[in-house]
């Protein structure tokens, strides 16, 4: 597993390099110890393996749970340490799977928006990834990326030429005693402040 794991990261490193110029804005801040949320904008299937491929560290992400239903796509989505979500109920297995990765010292990538942007631009950030800040402790390092979308947007079939960008921020750690809020009002506004952090990150 670990293997293939690595090997994956090695061809899509070279696959963004080559096909889509790929650089990295801010990449001493992806270098760092310790558990982390890695929150990204989302705009393409693109996303998840460029940002993954650009640390030196395993990074795990989400898929949503019936693409695991093939075996094939299954078999590589495990072995890339994707984790199966169901989005059609609240899903307490994705949930506790990830608190145990973040105290464990993990690195999880999410996205505040929930699904693929349908036009490149950016969306409301749902309360989900809150959740996970809440109950994970563990700090944020927010990321955006450039070009992905025109690189390979939803629905399309093929790649398109275009430059990608990664850029990255500085770890958030939000000092939950200073919220007033609680339960998904809280998660709400940790969401929406995760959002705010990557809109202004540019490139």
């Amino acid at each position: 597993m670990e293997l293939f794991y690595w090997l994956s990261q090695r061809f899509f490193r070279e696959l963004a390099r080559g096909l889509f110029d790929f650089r990295v804005v801010g990449a001493e801040k992806l270098r760092f110890e310790g558990p982390a949320i890695i929150a990204s904008n989302h705009v393409s299937f693109l996303d998840p393996p460029f940002i993954g491929s650009s640390f030196d560290e395993v990074v795990y992400s989400f898929a949503r749970k019936s693409l695991f239903d093939h075996p094939l796509a299954g078999l590589i989505l495990r072995n890339w340490n994707v984790l199966a979500v169901d989005r059609d109920k609240h899903d307490t297995t994705a949930l506790k799977s990830t608190i145990r990765l973040l105290r464990s010292g993990k690195k999880v990538l999410m996205f505040p928006e929930g699904t693929r942007s349908h036009d490149g631009a950016l969306q409301p950030a749902e309360a989900g990834i809150g959740l996970f800040i809440a109950k994970g402790n563990a700090p944020v390092l927010p990321v955006r990326l450039y070009g992905a979308y025109e690189a390979y947007p939803r629905g399309a079939k093929f790649l398109h030429p275009a430059k990608i960008t990664l850029v990255v921020g500085d770890l958030w750690q939000p000092d939950l005693k200073t919220y007033a809020q609680t339960g998904r009002e809280l998660y709400q506004e940790l969401a929406d402040e995760v959002m705010r952090r990557i809109t202004e990150l540019r490139a």
